[in-house]
């Protein structure tokens, strides 16, 4: 497979992060996903220019795992809203930074961790993990609660889980 250009994957990925942006790609279903990486593949701006540097049938691939999953993973990324819902200074510099489940370690005795709440038991598995070598588990931010997790009956088995595992703080969002 020949390399693209990287002005050319540049101009894609702006193009897709935008539209990712405005669709809300993370609370989309897998089948939505799947419905708009089809639509991009088949587009003559998307899908016509990787064409010209890759195999065609690389081309879908191409847009989830090189374009798209960079984005998922930065728009998760950031602590400001896990900051501001479990009240945390927005000026206080983390200890430590974690990925899968992001997280931070912030004044040298505190974990958090935030996820989609369809990822409860990796992040509150994580916060128990982290904080066994270091601090306390002090939080976790449950997002896109959504349907699934929608009333106190859908979320009591998670938070009991939060509670054996020593974890002071659930917040539900979405």
């Amino acid at each position: 497979m020949s390399s693209v250009p990287e002005h050319i994957r540049r101009d894609i990925k702006e193009r897709l992060w935008a539209e990712a942006d405005r669709l809300d790609w993370p609370s989309l279903s897998a089948s939505d996903k799947s419905r708009y990486y089809g639509v991009w593949t088949e587009t003559k701006e998307v899908g016509g220019r990787l064409g010209m540097y890759m195999d065609p049938r690389q081309v879908r691939v191409y847009i989830k795992d090189t374009l798209l999953k960079p984005y998922t993973r930065e728009a998760s990324s950031s602590h400001d809203l896990a900051f501001r819902v479990l009240g945390i200074p927005a000026d206080t510099k983390p200890d430590a930074t974690y990925i899968k489940p992001h997280g931070r370690l912030i004044n040298r005795d505190r974990q958090i961790a935030w996820s989609k709440a369809s990822e409860w038991k990796a992040t509150l598995m994580a916060l128990h993990e982290r904080a066994f070598e270091s601090g306390t588990p002090y939080g976790a931010v449950l997002t896109h609660a959504g349907s699934k997790f929608a009333n106190e009956e859908d979320r009591r088995v998670i938070e009991s889980a939060a509670s054996k595992l020593g974890i002071e703080r659930i917040v539900w969002l979405g």
